[in-house]
């Protein structure tokens, strides 16, 4: 177990107090579930997230104080005391974005857990690009042997479970999750088992959010389109709307299923299982209730006609407006090809497409999220303004990987791109080969 926590976060954390704190030694005191807390301290919402969390932390672990340093490390005579409660072998460690070492030290001098140390900055941006954090305060949960993500969205953990009755809140099936009645606009009840041998989209949505309806708008016809081409289709509406009288506004304009907006637990369990950061997200599932995709929303947006249901993923995607946002979520390599010629477009993804599924299909088989997205970029507004920002040279073919979230880039401008160069160039990156470039 050691040597995944010591790949994972480094030789060393710190306490709150300043004291080092072998990674290793996390394996001698049989941790079992790690949590990792990004968060910064000049944000409002991370400041009470960190103040429910000690409470959480410390009611968890059957810690009489939640003081500094509390649970970071063995102690004296720690190894003497049986631990009655597996629950105590739960630690967190907080991943911080603070530009600031003092502002980060007045804020983790009180937490009771354990911190990466401020100079680690590479690591914490590897975290984050790793575990595709897109905004803070974030709370995730890992097995601490094996690696795998267990929950996505601790923070509904801490709010729907604060005893830990649940630890470790591992992923259920969503036929488990989703059972129970579930209602039609017209006040219609159906049960979840109706579901079964269909395709389902589980939609995060709310009234309140600009985006949310104008997808729900397009939403509408891409699902009668499915219907009426004779699939077996259904959608499932998870509100995120602030009252019912909302809800039943927003629903109405729906022709699917919904939860109901009563049903708050279902409703978080959902999430919870999903790991919504963000809303509108539409989650594509097969009849076995495994996830398709989590790009639904870009799906719809691209595939208007409904052509490509049930939108598997592609392991290149040609840059639009619609999945542009995606360039944040992570390290991108994009091929920059400069034509409005889709013969040419077209050449370049069967040219990088062997190596993204080779390099997905890798970490598939770990379980994990391939490290890189991959992108080809034709001639239109929005390559030239990508072009702008990241201050990319004007050269085609060109071959970049772009990290948004560490501001950097990686160029590969040669006069041929052939498969050899594009595989040594991303297994170059992946080795920490390269030398970024600031955008």
């Amino acid at each position: 177990m050691s040597g995944f926590l010591e790949e994972l976060l480094g030789e060393k954390l710190v306490t709150g107090s300043g004291e080092e704190v072998d990674v290793h030694s996390l394996g001698a005191r049989g941790i079992s579930l790690l949590g990792l807390y990004f968060g910064c301290s000049l944000s409002a919402p991370c400041a009470q997230l960190s103040a429910s969390l000690a409470a959480f932390y410390s009611r968890l672990r059957g810690d009489t104080a939640a003081g500094p340093g509390a649970g970071a490390g063995p102690g004296p005579g720690a190894g003497a005391a049986a631990e009655p409660d597996p629950r105590r072998r739960l630690e967190i460690v907080f991943v911080s974005s603070d530009q600031d070492q003092r502002q980060w030290q007045d804020f983790v001098r009180d937490m009771p857990w354990l911190a990466l140390p401020y100079k680690e900055k590479h690591r914490k941006l590897k975290l984050w690009n790793k575990y595709r954090i897109s905004n803070i305060p974030s709370l995730i949960f890992l097995d601490a042997t094996t690696g795998k993500v267990v929950c996505r969205n601790g923070l509904l953990v801490i709010r729907d479970d604060p005893e830990g009755l649940e630890f470790p809140w591992g992923p259920k099936p969503f036929r488990e999750v989703i059972a129970g009645p579930l209602l039609r606009n017209n006040g219609q009840s159906l049960d979840s088992s109706s579901l079964e041998g269909s395709h389902v989209g589980v939609y995060f949505s709310a009234h309140w959010c600009p985006p949310c309806r104008s997808l729900t708008r397009v939403l509408v016809e891409s699902y009668r389109k499915i219907k009426e081409a004779g699939q077996k289709f259904e959608i499932v509406f998870v509100s995120a709307d602030r009252s019912e009288e909302s809800f039943k506004q927003y629903f109405s304009e729906m022709p699917w299923l919904a939860v109901p907006y009563t049903d708050e637990a279902r409703r978080s369990r959902l999430n919870r299982l999903y790991g919504i950061q963000g809303i509108p997200t539409l989650i594509v599932l097969d009849p076995q209730g495994e996830v398709i995709t989590r790009q639904g929303r870009v799906e719809v947006l691209n595939d208007e006609d409904c052509r490509e249901f049930p939108w598997h993923p592609k392991p290149v995607l040609e840059l639009s407006d619609s999945n542009a946002v995606q360039l944040n979520e992570g390290p991108c390599l994009v091929l920059f090809v400069d034509s409005e010629d889709d013969g040419e477009s077209e050449a370049a993804k069967q040219l990088i497409q062997p190596i993204a599924e080779k390099i997905i299909a890798k970490y598939k088989a770990k379980e994990e999220e391939a490290p890189l997205l991959f992108f080809v970029a034709g001639e239109d507004d929005m390559t030239d303004s990508l072009r702008d920002y990241t201050n990319l040279p004007e050269a085609a073919p060109l071959l970049t990987i772009l990290d948004m979230s560490a501001r950097a880039k990686y160029v590969m401008d040669v006069e041929e791109i052939t498969p050899a160069i594009v595989e040594a160039f991303v297994n170059d990156f992946l080795a920490e080969k390269l030398k970024p470039e600031p955008i």
